[in-house]
This record gives structure tokens, C-alpha cells and sequence, in this order.
């Protein structure tokens, strides 16, 4: 007789003599590409470069909290002028030289041809995705580059009121070493001098045209 299940239902008969088919996948091997785990982790880190970030605020903050309080510390004039003089320079040497091009990824230069002539070069890299800055890095970098130049712009017309002269050389010198910076990089963001160029004779162009249809 033939086996039954516990139901009643008469089970088919089995195939002794048909060997064992193996199962067919049809579907193809599709490899998710979800990055190195050296890649994630530079994605998910929020400063990959502490140390340029650490020296980008450094030196220009400690100059200007020297400044706001050189007198409680000395009452010489002349080493007040030097220490904030020496953190200036630090700061437009490692801003221009380091920080820029390790935490957004520009520079710039001035170089001399053969003829003699000075050169200003603006360059923006584009660096592979693996070696390039986060978020928070360019937003301190251009956060630190904006406003310490206001803040010695602040100090210009404070010095200038209450008659303080002799903190006018250094306080100057603090606008034009953060302002040659910030001229720079701004220069770098927009594609150098040839790309300025470039949007300036399209504006005149177009405001030409627009002229000659009225």
C-alpha cells in the first residue's frame, strides 16, 4: 500500500530512480561597493586634521587676546609690541603655507619669471575624495579667516578714537597680514585672476548688449 500522511491524503510515490537535482540560482552576484573601512571612517570623522586646525586658530586668537590684555601682563610697551607682532607672522606663515592646503585645499604664491616680473599664483586642488577636507574643517578655516580681519578692523577704529597712536603700527599690521590672507584664499575659491577676469569682461559684455537693444 501506499504510504499516507496522518490526513488520509495518499502521498505520490517516490522517484528512487531520478537522482537529486540541485537548486539553479538565476540571480547574478552583485558586489555592493560600500567603501573601505579606511574611507568610512574619514567620511564619519569631523576633524581628520586637528593639529593645522588646532594652529589655524591658535596663533591669530592668541595675538588678539594679547592685545586685549598685553597690559595685565606687562607693562613694556615695546615686548607687548613684539609678541603680538611675532603671532601675527606666525599666523599668516602657517595660515598661507599649511593650514590652507591641508584644510580646504588651496594655496597660493607669488613667483618671479626669468624677466624679473612677480607673478601671483592662485591654485584650488582637486584632491581625490579620500584626502579631502570635511565640512567642519572648511567652515572653521573660512569662519577664522573672516572675522579675525574684522575683529582688527574693530580695533583700527577703537585705537583711532581714544587716541591710542602708538598701537596704530601694530594694529595695521595685523589688518594687512590677515587681509593678504583672506585676499588669497578668496582668490583661489573663485579660480584665480584669469577667472575673475573672465566673469568681469562676460558682465560688460552682457551690459554692452543689454545697452545696444535699447
Amino acid at each position: 500500500p501506499s504510504p499516507s500522511d496522518t490526513s488520509g491524503r495518499r502521498r505520490p510515490p517516490p522517484m528512487w530512480g531520478s537522482p537529486p537535482q540541485a537548486l539553479v540560482d538565476d540571480t547574478e552576484d552583485v558586489s555592493l561597493d560600500f567603501g573601505t573601512e579606511e574611507e568610512l571612517a574619514l567620511r564619519k570623522a569631523k576633524i581628520r586634521h586637528p593639529l593645522a586646525t588646532f594652529f589655524h586658530l591658535f596663533f591669530r586668537v592668541s595675538a588678539i587676546i594679547t592685545y586685549l590684555f598685553c597690559d595685565w601682563f606687562s607693562n613694556s610697551f615695546v615686548a607687548c609690541f613684539v609678541t603680538i607682532l611675532l603671532l601675527l607672522s606666525f599666523d599668516f606663515w602657517s595660515v598661507k603655507n599649511v593650514t590652507g592646503r591641508l584644510l580646504v585645499g588651496l594655496r597660493w604664491w607669488n613667483q618671479i619669471d626669468e624677466d624679473g616680473k612677480s607673478h601671483w599664483v592662485f591654485e584650488a586642488k582637486r584632491v581625490p575624495t579620500i584626502a579631502a577636507s570635511t565640512e567642519a574643517e572648511a567652515r572653521i578655516f573660512w569662519l577664522g579667516l573672516i572675522i579675525c580681519p574684522v575683529i582688527w578692523t574693530v580695533f583700527f577704529f577703537s585705537t583711532l578714537f581714544s587716541l591710542k597712536l602708538k598701537w596704530l603700527a601694530l594694529v595695521i599690521a595685523g589688518i594687512s597680514l590677515q587681509t593678504a590672507n583672506l585676499y588669497g584664499y578668496i582668490h583661489c575659491k573663485l579660480g584665480g585672476q584669469k577667472s575673475i577676469s573672465k566673469i568681469t569682461s562676460r558682465f560688460f559684455v552682457t551690459a554692452d548688449v543689454a545697452k545696444s537693444k535699447y
